[in-house]
């Protein structure tokens, strides 16, 4: 039977070659791009299942909330009592408790040095919660050690090559301090699929230190640095133990004001292991996680693009009616009843439908590499190591087979054997209206994905040039270190007397990044001094940070250097701070009272509101005050025009001011483009993938008008014998195709401004969807299938029509 259905297959390609290449191109690369997308949508979704007790561990975040019920602050990382306080007071319900703390060390080993973004201390517990594979050493025992470090496989070849690495002393710089510490094991790689990465894990006893002993380091609840995990015992529910948190919050840290728990400010909230990587985006996070909704996205457009395919050979095969209906009359009269033959045809789209697999398959294969480093995923198409891949291709087979399949195999198999052989057979109305349903259907999702490309484009380029209020080109942030911070005033003077640096400024953080650090205070409101009652991020400067970032100043003044107050006293609000805390105007603001934190003074000066952070989120209160101890980056305000020079000279200064660590310059407006990376992302696969649809759609339209000039050849002939000219032919041929396309257009416009509209809800400063957009996207797909119809239409009006009329 199989070897019949090939035999019908290849004597049909050889009459239709355009028909079967339409077909399997179209089939090839809708699964080709179903493929790709199913292997990256199958990894996201496999983050972090690999441990064996993923199902009961759960990761604790931390939330503040204003007084009007706002959550203002959500960080995916805990203070460090905390573990511990769960661990204890929840012993019926909780396993175990493990912490890690996150820090990028210079790490060296004779003379190999490299800054590891990867290196985590941790409680020694973490592998009885972990599914993290020792190859050598005893995990607990290596971690109750102060000196203990265990390293990943790529770090063990990294440092010690061919040597075993175990007893190897590994010399990490903290703080302008050395600390040496030794290997006393090597654990496999974490799988890729892991929302966090170690490559080096130590033992939690320096960290404790550091705070100062274990008494000050389990008082703190304001450094929330440290991400937490709890294990809970099997039987428990996390709901239950959630509800516990605020007796114990108000437990352990009392109230936040008279007669006002601590609970009511702060909360904890346990999220699954397993949702962190897609449903986790929080204001602080180990690594960047995916996102689901562009997990939705990328399956919804792979189901577009199969659809369409599928479209195609549904209409393709049934516009071919006519050329297979006496076929179908010859085998009816000899006894095929409608079963055999729905059988016959499914099988022949079953057979081009593997026939399209073998090419996708192929395509896979070759654009995987591709695919995956540009999604940054280690995906794979391993059939051996994954057998259940196999299961998944036969599965997309039986789909799309039985989708493209079954509608034309009922049709076909429904002609009447007496019309057709008395030449009276006419597919009814009902088939040529469903054929035209499709049509409108494949060119609705080409318009809706082109809709999409426009919209993200448009987004991407209003936040990379977005006024973001202060000058973002031309500055370099390097890192500041314990010598820089001591020598700071005379680095300052020196650099800024080379030819092409206009400034220097230090600071705790530099535009670009997230706003985490905050404190409380009060301010001076009506006379009377306040508890204020929002959150206020601070950022530490010195005095001419604002200068060198080009803030500007409403009112009051900037820092004055020669002022000796100024390092201890002033405070300088964005106007945002000024109208939550109540000021009437920005001038009012200036002069009153503001306590903050453990620091004493007065507003001097309020700044224009900018944005410090990513177009994801709103413009937040902030203040800004001298440094005293935090400051982590020195910015530089460079010249352009000797832009190469002045790298070359900072190059070398840090290489005197950080030996050892490598010269890692980031630019702020290049820190801002990497918080739309995901963005990026999406507007490079949606232009990729709705060329293909379009593509792919206008290959169906090619062959449907194809198979219509075919069908009406003898009456064209006729009618340019009767005088018609070349522009009736093509509004003839063209009017009820293009007709389809503008219908299309016009079911495509609310569904894709839904869906761009909520796509565009993640941002807090955003476009507005113009009608232009819509405008554009008709125009292109209206202008393509115009081209793709007219050549076909004008083939046949430039035709001899005598032998259009001898054609039938």
């Amino acid at each position: 039977m199989l070897r019949n259905y090939l035999k019908i297959l290849i004597r049909n390609t050889r009459k239709n070659p355009l028909y079967m290449f339409i077909n399997v191109f179209g089939l090839a690369v809708g699964m080709a791009v179903s493929i790709l997308i199913f292997l990256f949508v199958q990894h996201e979704l496999s983050y972090d299942a690999y441990h064996d007790k993923s199902e009961r561990i759960y990761r604790v975040s931390r939330s503040w909330t204003n007084a009007n019920g706002e959550v203002s602050l959500h960080l995916g990382h805990l203070a460090p009592p905390f573990g511990p306080l769960i661990k204890s007071d929840f012993e019926d319900q909780v396993e175990e408790v493990v912490r890690f703390f996150n820090a990028g060390l210079l790490i060296k080993s004779g003379e190999n040095s490299f800054v590891e973004d990867e290196f985590f201390f941790a409680d020694p517990e973490v592998f009885e919660v972990f599914s993290w594979k020792m190859l050598e050493g005893d995990p607990i025992a290596s971690l109750k050690d102060s000196d203990g470090v265990l390293i990943s496989e790529d770090m063990a070849i990294k440092y010690f090559g061919d040597i075993k690495a175990m007893g190897k002393e590994l010399i990490a710089e903290v703080d302008g301090m050395e600390m040496t510490f030794q290997v006393r094991g090597v654990f496999e790689n974490v799988p890729d699929n892991s929302h966090m990465h170690p490559d080096f894990i130590a033992s939690m006893n320096p960290v404790v230190q550091f705070y100062g002993g274990l008494e000050p380091f389990m008082n703190n609840f304001g450094s929330n640095n440290f991400s937490t995990y709890v294990l809970l015992k099997e039987g428990n529910d996390s709901q239950t133990l959630e509800a516990l948190f605020p007796s114990m919050i108000d437990r352990n840290m009392g109230e936040a004001q008279a007669g006002i728990p601590m609970s009511k400010t702060t909360s904890l909230t346990l999220w699954p292991l397993e949702d962190i990587h897609l449903y986790s985006n929080l204001d602080s996070e180990i690594e960047a996680n995916g996102n689901i909704d562009y997990v939705y996205v990328y399956l919804a457009v792979a189901l577009f693009i199969l659809l369409i395919a599928c479209i195609n050979f549904m209409n393709l095969s049934t516009a071919r009616s006519s050329m297979r209906s006496m076929e179908v009359g010859l085998r009816k009269v000899m006894g095929a009843d409608k079963s055999r033959l729905i059988r016959q045809f499914m099988g022949e789209s079953s057979m081009m439908t593997i026939i399209s697999m073998v090419f996708a398959l192929v395509l896979v294969y070759l654009f995987l590499p591709t695919f995956s480093n540009f999604t940054d995923k280690e995906l794979s198409l391993n059939f051996i190591k994954n057998p259940e891949f196999i299961v998944g291709i036969a599965g997309l087979i039986v789909f799309v087979g039985l989708i493209s399949g079954s509608y034309p195999a009922l049709f076909l198999s429904g002609f009447s054997p007496a019309k057709v052989l008395k030449g009276a057979f006419k597919a009814g109305k009902g088939h040529e209206q469903f054929r035209s349903v499709l049509v409108v259907g494949q060119f609705a999702v080409s318009v809706v994905l082109i809709v999409a490309v426009l919209v993200v484009i448009q987004q991407l380029d209003f936040m990379q040039n977005k006024d973001l209020g202060f000058e973002k080109e031309d500055i370099v942030v390097l890192p500041s270190s314990p010598a820089i911070e001591q020598n700071y005033q005379i680095i300052k003077d020196r650099l800024e007397g080379q030819q092409g640096i206009k400034a220097v400024s230090i600071s705790s953080r530099v535009p670009s990044a997230r706003l985490l650090d905050s404190q409380g205070g009060t301010a001076e409101v009506g006379g009377d001094m306040n508890q204020i009652d929002v959150r206020i991020a601070d950022i530490h400067v010195s005095h001419n940070f604002l200068d060198t970032y080009r803030i500007p100043i409403v009112a009051g003044r900037d820092f004055n250097f020669n002022l000796a107050s100024d390092s201890t006293e002033a405070f300088i609000l964005n106007e945002v701070a000024v109208q939550e805390i109540g000021w009437a105007s920005p001038e009012e603001a200036v002069g009153k009272k503001f306590h903050y934190g453990g620091r004493r003074g007065f507003v001097t000066g309020v700044m224009k509101n900018f944005h410090f952070e990513s177009l994801h989120q709103p413009i937040v209160p902030i203040v800004f005050m001298i440094s005293q101890d935090r400051n982590n980056r020195v910015s530089l305000k460079i010249d352009s025009e000797n832009k190469e020079q002045t790298m070359a000279y900072l190059k070398e200064e840090w290489a005197a001011l950080r030996p050892d660590f490598p010269f890692e310059p980031l630019y702020v407006n290049e820190g801002f483009n990497r918080q739309y990376e995901a963005e990026q992302r999406v507007k490079v696969i949606f232009t990729f993938f709705s060329g293909l649809a379009v593509i792919i759609s206008i290959l169906g339209l090619l062959g449907l008008t194809t198979f219509a000039t075919q069908q009406r050849t003898r009456e064209i002939g006729i009618r340019k014998v009767m005088g018609a000219e070349t522009m009736n032919i093509l509004i003839l041929l063209g009017k009820d195709f293009l007709k389809l396309v503008l219908i299309g257009f016009l079911i495509a416009i609310p569904i894709s401004w839904f869906g761009m509209s909520s796509w565009l809800e993640d941002f807090a400063y955003k476009i507005g969807i113009s009608w232009t957009v819509f405008l554009w996207a008709g125009l292109i797909a209206g202008a393509i299938a115009a081209a793709t119809v007219m050549s076909q239409s004008l083939k046949a009006a430039w035709a001899d029509p005598v032998k259009s009329i001898k054609s039938e």
